[in-house]
């Protein structure tokens, strides 16, 4: 397909595809406690997906079985909401959503603190949300993908954090995974130059241990192989000559 540059009339319906989303985390935020199951938060996004007459871009995706992906604590990414996983006090929980509105597609995702975690815990978040913030004040036309990489990167790794390197973010638009894939990596100056029009969702995925991952036996849930804590926030993001313009921030 090659990378698909939008005008401004498709920002606009993919902010909007990115405000459900938005809304619907917001919702599982202000709920998501100690003593609830990651599928009692799937169901309650279910049913405020249909309340906003939008649609799952994670049901069905390759056969994924829910609306969200729930991860808690050493799992990175793409756990699955379970009726026998009930958050704990001191948890990570991060949880990942998209959907689709009127053939545009929405994707975001949080790390969120059950109750009162350990410094340690808190720490890893702040810093991973800090690098989404870093990566998307490098989204800036002339700049090179190696800057959104880089951004992460440099910022992380000197308070001796890992950068999950096996999944990465991608361009979105009708498809939720569209060209080019956005790495959590890389170097300053280097790969493909940024263009007005381009929408990309980037997704840190940081460790407080090793970056090593592995994908347990139902081929979606992907936990550090260190059994260290993982964080992972992500915006969709598009690139403007006024700079970037965060689509799915409320």
């Amino acid at each position: 397909m090659g990378i698909q540059l939008k005008n401004a009339s498709q920002i606009a319906k993919l902010r909007e595809a990115n405000l459900v989303v938005a809304d619907v985390l917001d919702i599982l935020e202000g709920v998501a406690k100690p003593g609830l199951t990651t599928w009692e938060l799937n169901e309650i996004a279910a049913h405020r997906l249909k309340q906003l007459k939008a649609e799952s871009a994670f049901l069905g995706y390759h056969d994924y079985p829910a609306v969200l992906c729930t991860s808690v604590n050493q799992v990175v990414v793409h756990g699955i909401p379970r009726k026998d996983v009930v958050l704990k006090d001191g948890d990570l929980l991060s949880i990942d959503f998209g959907a689709f509105k009127d053939g545009w597609c929405g994707d975001s995702a949080r790390t969120l603190p059950m109750g009162k975690v350990s410094p340690a815990a808190q720490a890893l978040v702040d810093a991973t949300r800090e690098s989404l913030e870093r990566a998307i004040a490098a989204c800036v036309v002339g700049n090179r993908l190696g800057d959104i990489g880089s951004a992460v990167q440099s910022h992380v790794e000197p308070l001796g954090y890992s950068v999950v390197q096996q999944f990465v973010g991608h361009g979105i638009g009708r498809r939720m995974h569209e060209e080019p894939n956005v790495p959590n990596f890389g170097v300053k100056g280097r790969g493909l130059r940024l263009s007005e029009g381009l929408v990309v969702a980037i997704e840190p995925m940081i460790n407080a241990g090793g970056a090593e991952v592995f994908v347990e036996e139902d081929g979606w849930t992907a936990v550090t192989k260190d059994g260290s804590l993982s964080a992972h926030f992500e915006h969709s993001v598009a690139i403007t000559r006024n700079g970037p313009l965060v689509l799915s921030r409320p």
